[in-house]
Formats: C-alpha cells, structure tokens, sequence
C-alpha cells in the first residue's frame, strides 16, 4: 500500500488551488484559508442552456490526509438548510453520488485516480448540471427532457435555481429581511442621500428614498412564508468553518452582470408556468430528499429587483465611505489621490492606439469615485460615440473590486440594461489595470465566445447568431454610439 506523503499532497494542493484561480473559467472559484488549504471551499455557476444556469452553487471540500492516493470528501452546501435536493446526484443533506469520489458504483475507469485532481471533481460536479438532470437518476437514463416528468422536474429546478442559489443568497448577503424589505439598505440610502444632499448644499432632507413598502412602512412578503424557505442562520451554522463567505463580492458581481438574463428566465417561466401552482414530485423524491414547493415567478421578480436597488445602494455608499477615509487620511485614500494623479496625466494628456479616454474626479476631494470619458475610435463601431463612465472604488480595495457603469446609453454585448460593464482586469489589485481592462471590453471587435459572460442577452444572441444577425449586432451598435454623442450633448 502506498504511504501517503503529506508534505507533497500540501504543495500538489496549493498548486491546483492557484492554478484554478488563475484560470480563465469562469464557471469555477476556489478560496481556502491560509491556515489550512487542506479545506476548500469551491463556488459552480450553473452551466448555460440547463435549469441550472447561472445560480450559485457551493461545496465544501476537505482532502484527506492521503490525498491523492484517495479522493477529496465533497459536501454541497446550496441544499435550503438541508431541504432540497438539486439533483438525483445531489442529496438535501450534500451528499454528491460520483463515481470519482467513491460514493457512487461506477465503471473501473470512472473511479478516482491520483491523475485526477480538484479541478476534476468540479468539472465533474457540474457535468451533473445538465439540460435534462431527470436522466442521471438509474432507470431514468433514457427519459426525453420533452417527456412530462423530465419538463417537471426542469421546471423547478430553474425555479428554485433562481429563489435559493441567487435570490435568497443575495438577499442574505445585503441585509434583506424575512419581509423582504431592505432594512439594512433603506438606511443607508438615507444616510448617504442625507450626506450626499449636506455636500451639494441642497440642505433638502425630505428628499427620503423610495421605498417598495405601503405608507406606514410596511410590506407584505413576496410569497406565503413556508417550510421550504431559507433559513441562513441554519445554513451558516452548519458550517464547521465558521461565517467564512469567499464569494461575497464574486456573487455580488455576478448578479449585477447576469441581471438581465435572470429577467429574461423569469419572462420566459411566467408563459409556461402558473403561479400558486404545487411543484411535481418526482418517482425518485422522498422527503425530505427532494425538491418540495411551488412557483412565484412574480414574487421572485420582485425580489430580483429589489436585489439589483440594493445593490446599487451599495455602490452609492461607497462614496460616502470613501469620504470618511479621505478625511481620516487613510492609506487607501492617499494611495488613490496619488494613483489618480499619474493616471489622469496618462491618459488626459498622452494618446493610444485605443479609444481616447479622459478621467476625472466629480468631487475633487473624494478619489473613491472616478468619472471616465471614452471618445469612441475612428473608423470602428465606436466612432463619433462619447461614453460617459463611472467608476465607484470600493472602501476596501482590493478586497472587493469596483464597479463600473456606464451612464450613457449603450447597445453592447458587454454591457447591460443597467449600464454595468463586464470586464477583466490583467491586474485586479490595480486601478490601472481596471482602466486599461474596460477601454479594451469596449472597444473589442473580435471578443471571444464564452456562454457564461452574457451580459446582454439580446446583444450576444445577435453578435453570436450567424453572419446576418452580427451585421445587424454592428448596425445596433453604430447607431447607438451615434446617437451617444447626442444623449451627452442634451
């Protein structure tokens, strides 16, 4: 029998760590703490064109001390506090049933192999994620995704995809109470408009923030409070890692880039689905071993939006915060004043093969909030467009990446309905490398072709659809950069 090095598996398991984070997938994360990369914690976004798509799907992963002669234990974690079952792979309690994990009866040249690796079981993991999941459980396996049952059980996973994996974790993120009304949120929209109004001199304190609440503040939940729904405080407490979430920011993004293909499903589902109406059970689901409930596509609308009102929220906050720093002389504010300086020589007063870009800052004391310029480029689809950008610089950069938005509007396929921009910085910890990052998105005229960076549904559905559809994709944007200069001029 093999002896189990473990100084060797510690370097082997270090490295597949590193390797995945510098990956270009952007299906897959990884994080561990420094104190023991020996326990993982992964985050699968479901594949596109299946139920799954887009949701955020957790897994605790803890190697063994003779890795990798023997396989990694996995635990799904997205299971509704232990009520719901995703997969006939993947039990309420997170068990995963994989023949590469030995948790599962399979062929001789499916079982693990010291060849394999992490990336291996996550790549295996998702491949359970389907567009007809029904036929991975046994004595299913030649059942049509047209057939009644396999469409039933599609249905409500691409339901509870949306209500667990994205709107419920998001909501747990920020703050967003059990009647859905943004507590949290709603006071620091008050706060920040408060002090935004005291420095614009409006003195205007009656100016208070929308709410989606009736007059006396209140709100009826979304949906009928059930034994299905999300309890975070059973999720977390469930971890032996204490409240450790590496994906905060990850998800957060995500969301804000996925936005508008997340209302795209719920248009689709609310056609095809009723609301009120009980979720199918499937022959292979015993409770509490299965996926119990019923459709809401309404309530999750709601939901949705209320998220992304948050959100930017959020984002406005960063300014406010950001001023705290700068008053209190912080490193990161000096650091930005200083960085803003070198920058705005650079691309103010020097020229690109690129478009021209001019940076500024709206209020001249506050480097947390960059206002960018882009002259689109002569001869390309950019040409005669003047975009105007904002870049919000979160409080604690790098540790959470910022935002861009594009004020102006835009028909792009990296670009959504909200004016968010879906870029990748070379150098994430560095403001100019996001610069550079976002001039290169924009102004790209041969991108690649990656499913899992649709921003723009309609934009990439064109752009990606056959040779007529990209002419008119060109035609759509032309115009709209045209008509950009026009927008800003008003």
């Amino acid at each position: 029998m093999a002896t189990p090095n473990t100084s060797g598996a510690i370097a082997r398991i270090t490295k597949e760590i590193a390797n995945l984070q510098k990956g270009t997938d952007l299906s897959l994360a990884v994080a561990c703490r420094e104190s023991d990369v020996r326990h993982v914690r992964a985050l699968i976004i479901g594949p596109p064109e299946t139920p799954y798509e887009d949701g955020f799907f957790e897994f605790d992963i803890k190697f063994v001390k003779d890795y990798p002669i023997k396989s990694p234990n996995v635990r799904c974690l997205t299971t509704n506090g232990g009520r719901c079952r995703f997969n006939p792979n993947i039990y309420n309690c997170g068990k995963v049933c994989l023949s590469i994990l030995g948790t599962w009866r399979g062929e001789k040249s499916e079982e693990w192999s010291s060849a394999q690796g992490l990336e291996s079981v996550l790549l295996s993991i998702q491949s359970l994620m389907s567009q007809n999941p029904y036929e991975n459980e046994p004595g299913h396996d030649t059942a049509k995704k047209e057939e009644e049952l396999p469409a039933a059980y599609v249905a409500k996973i691409r339901h509870e995809t949306l209500r667990i994996t994205i709107i419920q974790r998001m909501e747990t993120l920020l703050g967003l109470d059990d009647n859905r009304i943004p507590s949290l949120y709603k006071q620091i929209r008050n706060k920040t408009q408060a002090l935004l109004n005291q420095s614009s001199g409006s003195g205007d304190s009656s100016n208070s923030p929308v709410t989606n609440g009736d007059s006396n503040g209140t709100h009826p939940p979304d949906t009928e409070a059930s034994a299905y729904e999300y309890d975070a405080e059973a999720t977390f407490a469930a971890l032996d890692n204490g409240q450790w979430d590496p994906f905060t920011d990850l998800t957060k993004r995500r969301f804000l880039w996925y936005f508008d293909s997340y209302i795209k499903t719920v248009n689709h589902a609310k056609e095809e689905q009723q609301d009120g109406k009980a979720f199918a059970r499937m022959p292979f689901e015993f409770p509490p071993n299965s996926m119990e409930g019923h459709y809401d596509y309404k309530g999750l609308e709601r939901r949705l939006n209320r998220i992304a009102e948050a959100l930017e929220d959020e984002r406005k906050h960063w300014e406010v915060q950001g001023g705290a720093q700068v008053k209190d002389a912080t490193q990161l504010a000096t650091q930005l004043a200083f960085q803003f300086k070198q920058l705005e020589h650079k691309w103010n007063d020097s020229s690109y093969s690129c478009s021209k870009m001019e940076i500024s800052l709206p209020d001249p004391n506050n480097p947390f909030v960059w206002r960018l310029t882009l002259f689109g480029k002569p001869m390309t689809n950019l040409d005669g467009g003047i975009l105007n950008m904002i870049l919000s610089i979160p409080p604690n950069f790098p540790d959470i990446q910022p935002r861009l938005k594009i004020e102006t509007p835009i028909f792009h396929h990296r670009v959504n309905s909200a004016g968010y921009l879906c870029y990748f910085p070379q150098k994430p910890e560095e403001i100019a490398s996001h610069l550079e990052a976002i001039v290169r998105e924009i102004e790209d005229e041969n991108p690649q072709f990656d499913p899992r960076a649709v921003v723009n549904p309609g934009a990439f559905a064109l752009y990606w659809g056959g040779e007529e559809k990209r002419k008119f994709y060109h035609r759509k944007l032309r115009r709209s950069a045209q008509e950009s200069s026009e927008y800003c001029a008003g």
